[in-house]
């Protein structure tokens, strides 16, 4: 009789992945993570934090629809953003602080709000006015393509990339801010002398970028599994 392993399936891989964050403000994040981490009370817990960061990044959603009707939406747009900073990159560093960490737990829910935060903000994106749909669209495409390769490659190859060189979720929220800020001046952008919506243009250079980086990625770790799993 075979035996059953009392270890559920997957809870070493996440456990033991190594985590890669080569973000251009990845070593000055983690130590301001970690300060207030430290100093946050202890009613607050790495659950509220998760629903902060979702909440947020809804909110942020709903500003866009707002903003259609309103620009100072976008001031709104961009307090939310730094709430989802807040929340969703305070969860996982107050949980190693205080050891409670809960690997799949933490790896599921945290990534699936994520995937749901991403769909609510593009959809609000989308109904703004300041960017067609389907470029809306399509920066949500190659977002859930990302996240997806992401984490088979962390079930796979226990290793959980949290940047893409030097740009991570920290990079994405500034040049977010910036293009809001861009948009309370003009919507529009002016490229080889033709007026575009401006999120137009930052949205498909976005989306082809993810679509490439998808493609090499999968590339990548496909040949290096085929290396680690040689047939006999």
């Amino acid at each position: 009789m075979n035996a059953i392993s009392s270890t559920p399936a997957g809870s070493n891989t996440l456990a033991n992945a190594r985590r890669i964050n080569q973000a251009f403000t990845a070593t000055c994040e983690k130590r301001i993570l970690l300060w207030i981490a430290q100093r946050l009370p202890g009613w607050v817990t790495s659950d509220q934090l998760t629903m902060l960061g979702l909440g947020s990044q809804i909110g942020a959603g709903a500003f866009y629809v707002l903003s259609r009707y309103n620009q100072m939406g976008l001031v709104g747009v961009m307090a939310c953003i730094v709430l989802n900073w807040f929340g969703d990159s305070t969860d996982g560093t107050l949980a190693r602080v205080r050891n409670r960490q809960r690997p799949r737990y933490g790896f599921y829910v945290d990534h699936m709000v994520d995937v749901l935060g991403a769909t609510a903000l593009m959809c609000g994106v989308g109904c703004s006015g300041f960017v067609h749909w389907p470029v809306a669209i399509a920066m949500l495409i190659g977002f859930l393509l990302l996240a997806a390769e992401s984490y088979l490659a962390t079930y796979t190859l226990a290793c959980f990339k949290m940047s893409r060189g030097w740009f991570g979720p920290t990079e994405i929220r500034i040049l977010l801010i910036a293009g809001n800020v861009a948009l309370l001046r003009s919507p529009y952008a002016t490229v080889f002398g033709h007026r575009y919506l401006l999120f137009d243009v930052g949205g498909m250079i976005a989306a082809t970028t993810m679509a490439v980086m998808v493609v090499a990625t999968a590339v990548r770790h496909t040949v290096e599994l085929y290396r680690q799993e040689p047939l006999k």
